[in-house]
């Protein structure tokens, strides 16, 4: 049987979405970024038999900061291999996911025309493949993230919900996604409103009424089952976590208790800075930048009105920008996971306000041309220089130079380090978090020393690693040497201010 074009697309941009990210992956540390170093500590606890755990942590509480489906994907590798091939073989499986991901999106956008009838069939995949190859895309999918695993069972829940060929597809797809990342929750419910937008009070009629109605269910059952079973994990082992380390391995709710809605503040106005740095980060005249990025996102969100009639991505994306409202943390990537959706969507507005209003095309044009010129701009300087693994790479040779003086430490040692799961991973030492931090309301708190000291002792900590002697942690440390100068001692010290302290035990 001929590949229809539809098909053709969507294999030509995998395949070489594919070898883009294959040719940028990098033999970085696991645990440079944070959490894929907790990612890489929990398949490891799951294959060695521990269960869902953090195996760097004192008394290895249970994991209830991370849903489980991507350190199950990785558990294999894990358990088969050393810390250094499993890695590489969990930045190959995403890249494999990214690309499978951009070819799913291309040959559902082309299939179903959602930048609208008549378009070439090259479009959609050039804008696909532009924003699957991003410099901050490739950097997220060259770390063991989750993002890439949510990108594809994202592209399979909308595709299945807008074709509506199975709803057990389009469930199971959602229940994945969302036992990946919890804001997966957003599929399912852009799902349930578009399905309800499309058959409007069909729901309530019989014959093709009922049927809708049993569609309903099904989307909606399966991802609930998920919700329930990690909701009840998470409710039964989250007392474990120590209160000092609410925000980093706790359940979200701690996030939004201490934080509150004050993030909506700060985080809507900066929502869209990560896409326009991308596109206007040339332009060195502020008013001007600000400007056209505001022309620039209200082409994106009229895209949006038009994207939500034509496909569930539309709605979904509506639920994703609101949760990211409220979430106290930059949405940098977050907007990464669904970046060839928004490249879509972007552009289906500007197409359709080209086919509305004639007399606006010359501006439509200008602006397009502006956004794909500084895109491609950005992209040549970012593959000049390497950008994508630039900051993994820095952070690899630091610890790098520290790992070896810490595997040298007793076996029973506790170690307050940056990057705790990375220390653990590749010396075996148990290791916690010595940043600490909490919100109250949109003020960032820091522990005062004598919580500091106080939590470090609950946790048995005998050393403390400084790995940068600018990071957060310094200034909590200098802190506490302040306080308690006899505490600490030095025992070994690397260039630029890098320490590793011994813990003398009493007042």
């Amino acid at each position: 049987m001929a590949l229809t074009s539809e098909v053709k697309a969507g294999l030509i941009t995998g395949v070489a979405t594919l070898i883009v990210g294959i040719a940028t992956l990098n033999q970085a540390l696991v645990g440079v970024f944070y959490d894929d170093g907790l990612y890489a500590g929990l398949a490891t606890a799951l294959t060695s038999g521990h269960g869902y755990v953090h195996p760097s942590l004192p008394g290895v509480p249970a994991a209830v900061h991370y849903p489980p489906l991507y350190p199950v994907v990785l558990a294999p590798f894990f358990g088969l291999m050393s810390v250094g091939g499993a890695a590489l073989a969990g930045k190959v499986l995403n890249a494999l996911f990214g690309a499978t991901a951009a070819g799913l999106i291309v040959w559902h956008a082309t299939r179903t025309e959602i930048l609208g009838p008549g378009l070439r069939r090259w479009v959609p995949a050039a804008v696909v493949f532009g924003a699957a190859v991003a410099i901050p895309v490739l950097a997220t999918q060259s770390v063991l993230f989750a993002e890439p695993l949510f990108s594809v069972l994202l592209a399979v829940a909308i595709i299945a919900t807008d074709r509506e060929f199975s709803p057990w597809i389009a469930g199971t797809a959602a229940a994945l996604a969302l036992l990946t990342r919890s804001i997966g929750v957003t599929i399912v419910a852009g799902a349930l409103c578009f399905l309800l937008a499309r058959r409007g009070g069909a729901v309530g009629a019989g014959g093709a009424g009922g049927a809708q109605r049993h569609r309903l269910i099904i989307v909606l059952l399966l991802p609930l089952l998920a919700a329930v079973a990690w909701g009840l994990w998470v409710t039964t082992h989250a007392r474990f976590i120590d209160p000092a380390l609410a925000l980093g391995y706790g359940n979200y709710s701690a996030h939004l208790r201490q934080a509150g809605l004050s993030a909506i503040a700060v985080n809507v106005p900066d929502m869209s800075r990560p896409l326009e740095a991308l596109v206007f980060g040339w332009i060195p005249v502020r008013w001007l930048y600000d400007i056209i990025a505001t022309i620039a996102l209200g082409a994106g969100l009229y895209g949006l009105v038009v994207v939500s009639r034509r496909s569930a991505i539309g709605l979904a994306l509506v639920f994703y920008f609101l949760v990211l409202a409220i979430w106290p943390h930059p949405p940098d990537r977050f907007l990464w996971a669904v970046l060839p959706w928004l490249g879509l969507v972007w552009v289906a507005g500007m197409l359709e306000i080209w086919r509305r209003w004639p007399r606006a095309r010359l501006a439509v044009g200008f602006l397009a041309a502006l956004v794909a010129g500084g895109y491609l701009h950005y992209e040549v300087r970012g593959f000049a220089g390497r950008w994508w693994e630039a900051q993994a790479r820095a952070i690899s040779a630091n610890f790098a130079e520290l790992l070896p003086v810490v595997g040298n430490l007793p076996a029973d040692a506790v170690v307050a380090t940056d990057d705790e799961a990375l220390v653990w991973l590749y010396t075996r030492r148990q290791a916690v978090p010595l940043y600490l931090e909490s919100y109250r309301g949109r003020e960032l708190i820091r522990p005062t020393p004598a919580e500091h000291r106080a939590y470090l002792e609950r946790m048995g900590v005998t050393h403390v690693l400084l790995a940068s002697a600018t990071s957060p942690s310094a200034i909590e440390l200098r802190a506490l040497l302040g306080a308690y100068p006899a505490w600490l001692t030095g025992i070994y010290r690397w260039s630029d201010g890098r320490w590793l302290f011994a813990v003398n035990r009493g007042p």
